[in-house]
């Protein structure tokens, strides 16, 4: 169940700050005027996770629902995100933040959070409450690396997935994205109609940075061209720009193509890489670049790609209802 409620852009410039600043602990998240709004960016008085949680207690109150974002971890995804629903909060109240929990997360960004956590109680957000919560995750039953890291894959293409259709956020300039400036330079290009009119991408695997992927050197002018440029081994980002004639008019729309083969599910934790930054890849092209994105499309082969399907997306048919004919009587 979605809420219908978006993230505000004084919430997201306290997110950008809390990603920067090392000595932020905690941003304290609520929903006002129909939007989530912060409430108080908290520093950390301490060195360790446990001592700083003793700094959100002026903000946790017995019958008031929060959103809390925690810095809690030493290696990114540095996040965990919060959702605490008091047992004695208002019905209305209660419904609604538990309706907007997904989307707190996916309007920020879902590669920056580890975790996503529900807490009824104030007890539970305290250093003897996070201790309770690690020993009983702990008593799970093991998995084996590749099983962890493969669930991992597919929660992670599922929320991906499911956060199409979601309102962009508005990234500040001080929000770091590991997208290379060359990347970006032929972003811009395309956006202004200039260069090979596609970009293709890859994710280097030792540096976790977006980069250009090799070029055939050749401008694709046809979908079949294109899906012929793109690797069948790896994932590739790809924009285009789509120059076609329709209906008697020619347009150039540019479409982006999340491609992901299935010979690259063997390299599980390359592959995970991609579902969380393919958000932030098509928000830097349109935010930083200017491109304007007309459709977007996600398959695992290249092969499935077809000027068929891509034509069907931009140019649907429009079914002509015919106006009702109340039926003849009988022996007329």
């Amino acid at each position: 169940m979605q809420s219908g409620i978006a993230a505000s852009k004084e919430l997201v410039s306290e997110f950008n700050n809390l990603l920067s600043d090392s000595s932020a602990f905690a941003l304290v998240v609520t929903i006002a005027n129909e939007a989530l709004t912060p409430v108080a960016l908290v520093p950390a008085p301490a060195s360790s996770f446990s001592d700083n949680l003793s700094a959100l207690s002026p903000h946790i109150k017995p019958n008031e629902p929060l959103y809390i974002i925690l810095r809690r971890f030493d290696t990114v995804p540095r996040l965990s995100a919060v959702t605490y629903v008091p047992d004695i909060a208002k019905v209305r109240a209660k419904m609604l933040f538990a309706a907007t929990r997904l989307t707190l997360t996916r309007e920020l960004g879902s590669e920056h959070f580890r975790e996503s956590l529900f807490c009824t109680l104030p007890e539970e957000l305290t250093a003897a409450g996070f201790d309770k919560l690690d020993r009983h995750a702990a008593l799970d039953a093991p998995l084996t690396e590749e099983e962890r890291t493969l669930g991992e894959v597919k929660r992670a293409e599922a929320e991906a997935g499911a956060g199409t259709g979601v309102r962009e956020i508005h990234l500040s300039k001080n929000m770091n994205m590991p997208i290379s400036q060359e990347v970006l330079n032929r972003l811009g290009e395309l956006a202004r109609g200039e260069g090979e009119g596609v970009v293709m991408m890859k994710i280097n695997r030792e540096t976790e940075t977006v980069e250009l992927a090799p070029s055939t050197g050749s401008k694709p002018s046809t979908v079949s061209d294109l899906v012929s440029a793109i690797s069948k081994t790896e994932p590739r980002f790809t924009f285009w720009r789509f120059t076609h004639t329709h209906g008697g008019a020619e347009s150039s729309p540019v479409l982006f193509f999340y491609t992901c083969p299935a010979v690259a599910g063997k390299e599980i934790k390359y592959r995970m890489m991609y579902p969380l930054m393919k958000r932030a890849v098509i928000t830097a092209a349109e935010k930083e670049a200017g491109v304007q994105v007309e459709k977007k499309f996600e398959v695992e082969e290249p092969e499935e790609i077809t000027e068929e399907s891509v034509l069907a997306d931009l140019h649907p048919k429009v079914e002509v209802k015919q106006a009702f004919r109340r039926p003849k009587r009988p022996g007329r």
